[in-house]
């Protein structure tokens, strides 16, 4: 093993190159299955970083994402060329303890072998992409030395976790068998005799930036060892997408003092010396085209930019059913690339299916760009229609417009910021058998399911349903949901009292009193994720306790009018037979 230079002054910069979306804090909102429907903003970011580092002629270790490689390997392939390592960060962003030993070593050969291609490089590094390792995570050191891997830069010293190992502070040795494996652990300060981390981009954002200055200056003067700094591209991008269902305390974390980062850098790489790591131990990357592994099957990519979707067709135009998809959208501009992401993959999976689908846009008099980026993602798709209403009235009747607006008889509608999987049409729209008029998702069902929302609002639409169970014939778990598959000659004349959520409900509650058969699927319903909810809560309380007081008069009406003719009519037959008829 070559032994690294001692040179005191030379320290290592390391960037995590990954997207916002990626981030662990978020795995519990955002399912990597989900990944192709976000915009990416990884390129502009990483193009940001490359042209700081190259003003200061600085060489750094990038960590990249093997799905990163696979999706853009062009990128990956910029970085090497303007001389910064790459190394390995997992193919997905996961953490150890999701993984298996053979998982480890199976995602370590898949991201390094998407690496290796993109760059041409030798990949001898690695960094966990979350959760940095604590001691009973050093297993996974065996398996990298195994792997041929020189070194590691995952382990972090928290707290108390490695008091009885003070030297796992500094860079040092991990041997397995007859392997070494060198350890770049991010750099901490002792206090009160705890190790708390400073070398990342998060704790440059969060604190002062004269005391963060002040303890990398410290490590600077008093240890040989090199200062291990940290960042991630997307920390220098302020005007990344908020994913807004995350809880405040992560939110904090992540997007505070984004504009702070850049500035800060700059300052540490006026003031000391960065390399990355393989410099650092004297090692290249080299490799020769010979002994690269064979070209591993890029994993799906599906462009941002617009909505163009290139299916598999399975069945001739003749044969396909016409189906109409209408989405209301009402300041959405912010969704909008994330549903268009999420609309080409249903259309794709639509026409394997047999369906010939027509998607129709209703903008609710949108006050920000919503109308202008439904035209750039949509405007030009032949399978696409935008209808605008001139006033804002509301979901539901930018819902009916859409069905009016819709020449197929089964027309279904979805929520612009996905909150039912738009894929799950293709299970609901078998259900609209002869006689059913609509099929509405039911979270609420025994099957469904419900990810994320809160439990006050989750309690609220409970107590709805509840209520309107009570009301109506026929006993749904769900009545507020916005995706449904409707017969469009059983609702197009609806006549609405509420244009807004209530009509959502309202639709159901008319559908029901006409005598219109009802059928619920269990779906899953998430929280949305990006963009804030329209919905006025107070307001919608009150406006079901209305409604159901109508619809319970409505049928109590019908109910009466209903027991008088039958009056009437046994009158008229006791008549005839007292006449003798």
């Amino acid at each position: 093993m070559h032994s690294p230079s001692l040179a005191p002054k030379r320290h290592i910069l390391t960037v995590g190159l990954e997207d916002y979306f990626h981030v662990g804090a978020f795995n519990r909102l955002i399912q990597r299955g989900q990944w192709y429907r976000f915009e990416t903003r990884f390129e502009r970011n990483t193009i940001r970083v490359l042209d700081l580092l190259d003003r200061f002629d600085i060489k750094a270790t990038f960590f990249v994402l093997g799905w990163i490689a696979d999706r853009n390997p062009d990128l990956v392939k910029e970085v090497a060329r303007r001389g910064h390592e790459i190394a390995n960060r997992g193919f997905y962003h996961r953490s150890i303890r999701e993984m298996s030993p053979q998982e480890f070593r199976n995602d370590l050969s898949r991201a390094r072998d998407a690496l290796e291609h993109a760059t041409g490089q030798k990949v001898i590094g690695y960094r966990v992409a979350h959760q940095w390792f604590r001691s009973g995570d050093l297993w996974a050191l065996n398996v990298l030395a195994d792997e041929g891997y020189v070194y590691d830069s995952s382990v972090i010293p928290f707290l108390r976790d490695f008091a009885s190992e003070p030297w796992r502070r500094f860079a040092h040795q991990h041997q397995y068998n007859d392997k070494l494996l060198w350890e770049f652990p991010f750099s901490t300060c002792k206090l009160l005799g705890y190790d708390l981390p400073i070398a990342g981009g998060n704790y440059f954002r969060q604190f002062p930036h004269a005391l963060m200055k002040r303890l990398v200056r410290h490590w600077d003067r008093v240890y040989d060892a090199p200062f291990v700094m940290y960042f991630h591209v997307w920390e220098l991008d302020p005007g990344q997408v908020r994913i807004n269902a995350a809880p405040l305390l992560t939110r904090m974390r992540h997007y505070r003092n984004l504009d702070k980062l850049s500035w800060v850098l700059e300052d540490y790489f006026r003031t000391y010396s960065f390399g990355s790591i393989a410099d650092y131990l004297g090692l290249s990357t080299a490799r020769r085209e010979t002994d690269l592994p064979p070209r591993p099957r890029p994993i799906e990519a599906i462009s941002s930019s617009a909505f163009r979707a290139e299916p598999l067709v399975r069945f001739p135009a003749a044969a396909r059913t016409p189906v109409a998809v209408v989405v209301p959208c009402y300041n959405e501009q912010l969704v909008l690339p994330y549903l268009a992401n999420t609309l080409q993959s249903v259309e794709k999976h639509a026409l394997e299916n047999g369906y010939d689908f027509h998607f129709i846009f209703v903008d609710d008099a949108s006050s920000d760009g919503t109308c202008d980026s439904l035209h750039r993602l949509f405007g030009s798709n032949p399978n696409c229609s935008i209808v605008r209403h001139e006033e804002n009235q509301g979901v539901a009747a930018a819902i009916l417009t859409g069905i009016r607006h819709a020449q197929a008889e089964i027309v279904c509608s979805m929520d612009c910021d996905c909150t039912y999987d738009p894929h799950e049409l293709l299970n609901m729209i078998p259900l609209l058998t002869p006689g059913v008029d609509v099929v509405t998702a039911s979270p609420y069902h025994p099957l469904g399911r419900v990810m994320n929302v809160p439990r006050w609002r989750l309690g609220l639409s409970k107590i709805s349903s509840f209520l309107y169970r009570r009301v109506l014939s026929q006993k749904l778990h769900t009545y507020t949901s916005c995706f449904r598959v409707y017969r469009r000659s059983a609702v197009a004349e609806l006549r609405l009292t509420h244009g807004n959520f209530l009509g959502v409900a309202e639709t159901l509650g008319l559908m029901d009193l006409a005598g219109s058969k009802i059928v619920e699927y269990p779906a899953t319903l998430e929280v949305r994720v990006l963009g804030h909810s329209k919905m006025k809560v107070a307001r919608t309380i009150a406006g079901h306790l209305g409604l159901l007081a109508r619809l319970l008069a409505t049928r109590f009406r019908r109910f009466v009018r209903g027991t008088a003719a039958n009056e009437r009519l046994q009158g008229a037959i006791n008549s005839i037979k007292s006449s003798g008829g």
